[in-house]
């Protein structure tokens, strides 16, 4: 008894000398963690970070029971790793400085109403394209700003509606071969260039495909696009393709990275938002050894 009050007076006395600096601190860890989280959690970077914490316990086991040449190995490895690391996760880094920046010059007022509207505008535009085989490609532009890519096209500037959409798109229009960027509820440009992927995809997917891709790994734009060999509609998120959706998916998925995640969880306490991504990290790592099985 005499030692456990021992330690909550000691508790005590440490929770006294918390000031306004030491909130402040663990605030700003925090939503690092829950940044770093957000990457995993959107990236296939699950399994390296999963790689790493293995060799870090290797690491705790080796110096505890002192084996000093695993030990020396381990801490040389991970010197030479960090810079390997920086490598890796070059793109993600990228993306997270690329939010960190558009943060302070993003707008705050932007009008929801307008963002769903366009949603469905856009999904009504697809459905008819993909019943015609009208090929599309249409970003829909998030943190990350793509001031490079929108100066590659036609500045627009207008309301979206299906009938644009379509018309922008109609295979004898001069802009139907780029890409169309819809910014907070309205088209900014069309006609625009894509980077495109590296990645080995299937013969099935052409330049609008592997332009969407593109795009999706270099910034965290969500890319809708339209087939024009098969009619297919497809959305491109984070370098991961989410193809043959219909309409009813199609409208589901962009609410849920529109508007659910840039409105709702931007909304959220710091507290929640940890709670979401720990969820996230959880559920994704779940799917991947459902997979490997």
């Amino acid at each position: 008894m005499n030692n456990i009050a021992a330690i909550i007076e000691r508790s005590a006395g440490y929770v006294s000398t918390i000031g306004l600096a030491d909130v402040v601190d663990i605030a700003i860890v925090a939503l690092l963690i829950y940044w770093l989280l957000s990457i995993m959690s959107k990236t296939n970077t699950s399994n390296i970070a999963k790689g790493l914490a293995v060799i870090l316990a290797i690491y705790i086991i080796a110096d505890v029971f002192g084996l000093s040449v695993i030990s020396y190995l381990i801490q040389r490895a991970f010197e030479l790793g960090f810079i390997a690391l920086i490598i890796i996760f070059q793109p993600e880094l990228r993306r997270l400085l690329e939010r960190a920046g558009s943060f302070f010059s993003r707008s705050l007022g932007r009008n929801e109403r307008q963002v769903e509207d366009s949603i469905s505008q856009t999904v009504l535009a697809c459905v008819d394209m993909s019943r015609t085989k009208t090929g599309a490609l249409i970003i829909f532009e998030r943190d990350i700003r793509l001031t490079e890519i929108k100066s590659t096209g036609t500045v627009i500037n207008a309301d979206v509606t299906a009938e644009l959409i379509k018309n922008i798109f109609f295979n004898k229009a001069p802009l139907h071969d780029g890409a169309m960027i819809i910014s907070s509820g309205r088209i900014d440009s069309a006609g625009c260039v894509l980077p495109l992927t590296k990645k080995n995809l299937s013969k099935e997917l052409g330049t609008r495909h592997r332009a969407g891709i593109g795009l999706s790994e270099e910034s965290d734009a969500v890319v809708v696009i339209v087939s024009e060999e098969t009619g297919a509609i497809s959305v491109a998120i984070a370098g991961t393709l989410k193809r043959h959706l219909d309409g009813q998916t199609l409208d589901k998925i962009l609410r849920q990275e529109l508007i659910t995640e840039e409105e709702e969880i931007g909304r959220m306490p710091i507290t929640e938002k940890v709670k979401e991504a720990f969820r996230e990290v959880t559920a994704k790592a779940k799917s991947d050894d459902e997979q490997q099985q």
